[in-house]
């Protein structure tokens, strides 16, 4: 047990796995290479996981192809049941996920007990969902196909391969389990390693509720390893969440099967004239720095209605001022530790990239912590579209904000992306609604709220760099899933 581990609570402790579960076991064999998961305000070792071997990815491959069968067999009522007993667990040991959560991925502690809260809530969504998924009665009594009655039944598409995150460890884990226990399909995952913790302790609960061995694995693997499982012909679909380059990459090279991808994004939020800018500044500063902005709908871009501007804008900085940083276990941290080293290097080049580009500091602007890679709610404004603060995915607490002559600029302005995830929409105007939502270039529009808002039961998923398809419960079931028609 490391340092850091034997400082932690026993429920805490109890959730730590340093061990890979493949195929229904435990095992503490790799390839003799290790994983070391940190905690990320402190800097020390939480746990070392071992690194999978091609072997290894073999034997949970072969077992969750072998499982479909048993799957196919357990009625929806029984994985319902088990869904729900898995609510259960997550119940019980909410208190201990959040820490752990707050501990592996560096995530404020009221916000990493938000996320519990979500995945009992993925997980109940999914329980309901499994006992009212089905089909569609077809129309065809006509023509050719009068006096017949046409319907579909959906089937489990077979073995998931899935790729996870760190920002979310456990909910976005759940996003791709859930959904594939409530229709019937083996999963393999692999989480992210900076964070694999959640996923992992998520299989002893899962070994613990007698989900079907063979039917989940949960590796740490290097990259070779992880194409394997991306590439193999017995996978039927890859859901991956994560960076536009590694998704469209992976696309590349997975072939034939089904692929889901949730990319990343430069969040945009419009700030209309006539609006309360009080609450929306309130809303925007916390939607572009909570977690650090490390989200794929933190809030990024920010295009403020000219008569609206100056005094939103001034709103914003003490806004964005009032933000504490520092331990994401302090329940008044909102803005903690960037996720490692390299990450956080890069947020402070692309900052000052902007200033020497000609970009304004509003607020913050550098480093709080550099020891514990932690960095001050930034805000800037005179940012060209073309620098990477504007033009990329941050994914850190960075904002721009930005004067806009009318609505319709507005809408152009967030639409300049190469990505479309969701935007917010702060109007009193219907017209401006409507036009928001027939015009806006993305997956989702949010109205008087920020691009970071989700329910997990909606649908959720981008366009152009985003990605393709979308999640949430029942529309993830779709696309685990494939009808099947029957004529008579």
């Amino acid at each position: 047990m490391s340092t850091a581990t034997a400082k932690l609570s026993s429920a805490v402790q109890s959730l730590i796995h340093e061990r890979n579960f493949i195929a229904g076991q435990w095992s503490a064999d790799g390839d003799g290479s290790f994983n070391t998961v940190l905690e990320k305000y402190q800097g020390v070792q939480l746990a070392r996981v071992p690194h999978a071997t091609e072997a290894q990815m073999e034997e949970a491959i072969a077992a969750a192809y072998a499982s479909r069968a048993t799957l196919r067999r357990l009625s929806a009522g029984e994985r319902s049941s088990m869904l729900d007993a898995l609510a259960h667990l997550l119940v019980e040991q909410q208190e201990a996920m959040a820490l752990l959560i707050a501990h592996e991925a560096g995530k404020p502690i009221g916000y990493a007990k938000n996320e519990i809260a979500r995945c009992i809530i993925t997980v109940r969504t999914a329980a309901a969902e499994a006992l009212r998924f089905t089909g569609e009665t077809v129309p065809i009594d006509y023509g050719a196909g009068a006096g017949k009655t046409a319907f579909t039944k959906r089937f489990p598409i077979g073995v998931i391969a899935a790729i996870t995150p760190f920002n979310f460890p456990l909910n976005l884990v759940l996003h791709k389990v859930a959904p594939a226990m409530a229709t019937g399909c083996p999963i393999v995952l692999k989480p992210a390693p900076q964070a694999p913790l959640s996923a992992l302790a998520l299989a002893g609960m899962l070994e613990t509720i007698g989900w079907p061995k063979g039917a989940f694995s949960v590796m740490l693997c290097g990259i070779p390893v992880a194409e394997k499982l991306v590439k193999d012909e017995r996978i039927a679909m890859l859901s991956f969440t994560g960076s536009d380059k590694v998704g469209w990459h992976l696309k590349s090279i997975c072939g034939k099967k089904k692929v889901a991808l949730e990319l990343g994004g430069n969040a945009s939020v419009i700030i209309d004239e006539g609006t309360d800018l009080v609450a929306a500044a309130k809303s925007v500063a916390m939607g572009a720095n909570l977690y650090a902005g490390q989200t794929c709908i933190s809030t990024q871009r920010i295009y403020v209605h000219q008569q609206a501007h100056a005094e939103f804008r001034d709103l914003l900085v003490k806004e964005f001022a009032a933000l504490k940083s520092g331990d994401p276990t302090d329940p008044a941290v909102s803005v903690g530790p960037i996720i490692d080293k390299n990450h956080f290097e890069r947020i402070t080049a692309w900052v000052d990239e902007a200033v020497q580009g000609g970009a304004t500091v509003l607020a913050g602007g550098k480093a709080v912590d550099p020891q514990r890679n932690v960095y001050a709610a930034t805000l800037l404004a005179d940012a060209s579209a073309d620098l990477k603060v504007n033009a990329a995915e941050v994914f850190g607490p960075v904002s721009v904000v930005e004067a806009v002559p009318d609505f319709s600029t507005a809408i152009a302005k967030v639409n300049d992306s190469n990505y479309g995830l969701q935007a917010g929409v702060f109007t009193n105007s219907l017209a401006h609604m409507k036009q928001a939502h027939e015009q806006l270039d993305v997956g989702g529009v949010i109205i008087n709220s920020i691009p970071g808002f989700r329910v997990d039961s909606m649908p959720y998923g981008g366009v152009k760099d985003s990605g393709l398809g979308r999640e949430g419960l029942k529309y993830a079931m779709e696309e685990m899933s494939e009808p099947r028609l029957i004529v008579y």
